[in-house]
């Protein structure tokens, strides 16, 4: 395995010169190290200081990753930042020479090839690279228990010879200045392939993307034009949408959605999208859980899950949203997810007895819908915002 030679790509930037390569996850395991951000104490009157460049680790995100990992889908297109030839020992760069002047045989090299590329060669499997930025993505294939993952490629930003005040300053920007993706466009880039895949290995996350998009645009729907659509939109889309008085964003109903057919979503897709793929029904030998149409979901009744959601939301815009007054925290994200709420408790019953009508819906929200939802006890845009209004709507009902 040893000594591991591959081409690489030179980049100039204002920092310095870097070198991008492809390395396996396992060749990654040997020679690179996590250089732990550390206070220490210099005395009373000094203070501390600190070294190193790394978070400690997380555990749960280590897991997470792993899951991700061992997925069919799996792919990291973003680069490992590695500081070759820093001593994890000394925390000093290691010379490429040693004292009498001799190469030193363990020190990392990128050589110019005739053709123009330049080769980057590990000699040996010495710890000689420090992570800068990536430790969790590197951790994850240490705990992945699919076979071959760890020879998976992957991209590798290389600097030689960068000074630890470097490697802290490159982390601290890298990792404080990117923005992060908002979750509906998250949401909306993970279901953008759906009718590309049979309905049958669609995930939960997937098919509550595609529901969403459906009371986005079906008629009929209370949410028609108002679920806002987080990509830039088409004339079409647009049109849909323009002139309504209020609205909601897709997270708040995709992950109402979820949440009547999955507890972790998460866990769910990783479970169906682990080779070798496997439809809904797999989910029967996965966790238990509890959640009120998950057996809709895996018997693919979407027809059923989507009638029960539209008429429920029918019977919300009759009894709240048509009667809101300026102001109401009832057509906020706080009261669609608070209304959301109720509907998992209600789908229990609705389950039960096997009516999912409007009539169902409206006969046990009917006492509810005299509720002012402008009212000061209900303008809180927090978590207890959404908790007031749902307990108001649960006292005006009855037990759930």
């Amino acid at each position: 395995m040893y000594p591991f030679k591959t081409k690489a790509l030179r980049v100039e930037q204002p920092l310095g010169e870097f070198f991008v390569a492809v390395i396996p996850a396992n060749i990654l395991l040997d020679v690179a190290f996590s250089d732990r951000l550390r206070a220490r104490m210099e005395g009373e009157d000094i203070g501390y200081s600190v070294s190193g460049t790394q978070r400690e680790k997380s555990s749960s995100r280590r897991t997470q990753i792993s899951d991700y990992i061992n997925r069919v889908d799996a792919a990291f297109p973003n680069s490992i930042i590695l500081a070759a030839n820093y001593d994890e020992a000394t925390g000093t760069i290691r010379a490429v020479e040693t004292e009498s002047g001799e190469m030193d045989p363990s020190v990392w090299t990128i050589n110019e090839l005739d053709d123009g590329c330049f080769e980057l060669t590990i000699p040996t499997a010495e710890k000689l690279a420090g992570i800068v930025d990536g430790q969790h993505r590197l951790d994850g294939f240490r705990q992945s228990s699919t076979e071959g993952r760890r020879g998976m490629e992957l991209i590798c930003s290389v600097f030689t010879a960068l000074p630890k005040p470097y490697q802290a300053q490159l982390f601290a920007t890298i990792n404080s200045t990117q923005k992060p993706v908002d979750k509906s466009l998250t949401y909306e880039m993970f279901g953008y392939n759906i009718s590309d895949e049979p309905a049958d290995r669609w995930t939960p996350d997937k098919l509550a993307v595609y529901l969403t998009r459906r009371l986005n645009t079906v008629e009929g729907s209370p949410l028609r034009g108002r679920v806002v659509v987080a990509p830039k939109r088409d004339t079409a889309l647009s049109a849909l949408m323009e002139g309504k008085d209020w609205k909601v964003s897709t997270a708040t109903v995709v992950e109402g959605i979820l949440r009547l057919i999955s507890s972790n979503p998460k866990r769910d897709a990783n479970l169906m999208l682990t080779p070798p793929l496997k439809s809904r029904s797999a989910l029967r030998q996965g966790a238990r859980d509890r959640s009120p149409m998950r057996d809709v979901f895996i018997e693919e009744q979407d027809a059923l899950l989507f009638a029960m959601v539209l008429n429920y939301l029918k019977v919300c815009d009759t009894l709240f949203w048509s009667k809101a007054k300026p102001g109401s925290f009832i057509i906020k994200t706080v009261g669609i997810q608070a209304l959301f709420d109720i509907l998992r408790k209600l789908a229990v019953e609705a389950t039960e007895a096997g009516d999912a009508r409007v009539e169902f819906f409206a006969h046990r929200l009917e006492l509810a819908g005299q509720i002012d939802f402008a009212g000061i006890q209900f303008q809180n845009a927090s978590g207890s915002g959404r908790s007031n209004i749902r307990r108001a709507i649960e006292a005006a009902i009855g037990a759930l």
